[in-house]
């Protein structure tokens, strides 16, 4: 089985057996245990089988999405946890994630980055015009301006629909709720926002600027 896949059935599987208790087989406060250890787990096998670039990638993700999670969730408020605490696997998540959209990402051609993510300009359109997702226009914003300018333009926009995909997930399985209207600002979001890739975006951008940095050298390229 290669990694993209285990990566897609560990996100999938993860939010249902974390959000239903396993299909209530297992008490509430127990439902994200055997998610963490199985995550972490695999994070630690990938870890310690890979090459020493992608261990410091690795590590820089955690070291990134772990704060940026906190201040989302837990001072911005702009989304809250269904056990109202950050999940022990999320920061592993993550990088599982990432690493999935790397790998997307080295499928598509150089000239298809911008277009994949034209099919959201209608849909943050009518979300503005509804009024449900005022926000999404900034998002967008920093999602082109990211792959625009970004050392890994196809990465940015396989992760803008690599995130919705799976924010998508879990929300609708209550693993975690967005505010609709977001605190500090006068805007509003879908649960989950449209856009919602351009905090993994920025979170990307970091991690490539990171990690380029300590290495000298452009950030680790996956050929699928």
């Amino acid at each position: 089985m290669n990694r993209s896949l285990w990566y897609i059935l560990t996100i999938a599987i993860g939010l249902w057996f974390s959000a239903t208790a396993c299909a209530g087989l297992l008490p509430d406060a127990w439902a994200e245990w055997p998610v963490n250890f199985w995550c972490w787990g695999l994070f630690s096998f990938i870890y310690l089988r890979t090459e020493r670039k992608e261990r410091i990638e690795m590590l820089t993700v955690i070291a990134i999405a772990t704060p940026m999670e906190l201040f989302f969730s837990e001072i911005w408020l702009v989304y809250e946890y269904q056990r109202d605490f950050m999940p022990l696997f999320v920061p592993a998540g993550h990088y599982f994630l990432f690493d999935l959209g790397r790998r997307i990402a080295q499928r598509l051609p150089e000239q298809m980055a911008f277009p994949i993510l034209m099919p959201f300009v209608p849909l943050v359109a009518y979300g503005v015009w509804t009024g449900g997702d005022t926000s999404a226009p900034f998002m967008l914003i920093l999602v082109l301006a990211f792959t625009q300018w970004g050392p890994q333009p196809r990465l940015y926009a396989s992760m803008a629909w690599a995130a919705l995909g799976m924010e998508l997930l879990g929300t609708y399985l209550n693993n975690w709720t967005w505010a609709t209207e977001v605190p500090w600002t006068s805007l509003t979001a879908w649960n989950p926002p449209l856009l919602v890739g351009a905090f993994y975006c920025f979170g990307d951008v970091l991690v490539n600027l990171c990690v380029a940095k300590f290495q000298g050298e452009p950030p680790l390229e996956v050929v699928p």
